[in-house]
């Protein structure tokens, strides 16, 4: 017969045992051991909302600077927002 309780045997055979102690002088950029951030929906959303930010001031820049040295033989999707078809458009 085994010594102590089964549920003590059970944690040491799967590992789910008691969390040991860890530096906590140590720095880790993913938060360390065993975090869980309690407000992770709202760092979600703040850091979308930086990505898209960033991807729509790309875009536009992109957009005005866009020049065909060739000019296409039909539409193509980027003639609706590049600066050189808007200004082709008012004129016309």
């Amino acid at each position: 017969m085994l010594c102590g309780s089964s549920e003590g045997l059970t944690r040491k055979l799967q590992g789910g045992g008691a969390r040991y102690p860890y530096p906590k002088e140590v720095w880790s950029p993913a938060g360390g051991w065993w975090t869980r951030p309690s407000n992770w929906k709202t760092n979600t959303a703040i850091a979308f909302a930086g990505i898209l930010t960033v991807a729509y001031g790309v875009f536009t820049i992109s957009a005005d600077k866009e020049k065909r040295t060739v000019q296409p033989i039909r539409p193509i999707p980027s003639m609706r927002w590049a600066k050189e078809y808007r200004e082709q458009k008012d004129v016309a």
